[in-house]
């Protein structure tokens, strides 16, 4: 079944950066698109970042576009987001997540905290 594995987060500082990871397995990784979600504290979870499945075309939240970087090694089975330049509004859990015959899924999501 389909297995999806984050890490990388932490506390940062305004400004700083992190490189989140998410490990897949399960499935033909290559074969899909995959997306990075992010779900504040009483907030919506939502869209962040969005790869096809042979990374060539990309797109990002308004929220994040200039400072975030969607990636992804397909021979690693593993997906990237390097987060530059962050902000305290950035915190929240990100998830990735992949859109497979009708059902998504979401790994168990990583903590990104932002604050001084």
């Amino acid at each position: 079944q389909v297995q999806l594995v984050e890490s990388g987060g932490g506390l940062v500082q305004p400004g700083g950066s992190l490189r989140l990871s998410c490990a897949a397995s399960g499935f033909t990784f290559s074969s899909y698109p995959m997306s990075w979600y992010r779900q504040a504290p009483g907030k919506e979870r939502e869209l962040v970042a969005f790869i096809t499945s042979a990374g060539s075309s990309t797109n990002y939240a308004d929220s994040v576009k200039g400072r975030f970087t969607i990636s992804r090694d397909n021979a690693k089975n593993t997906m990237y987001l390097q987060m530059n330049s962050l902000k305290p509004e950035d915190t929240a859990v990100y998830y990735c997540s992949i859109l497979r015959m009708g059902r998504r899924s979401w790994g168990q999501g990583t903590q990104v905290t932002v604050s001084s």
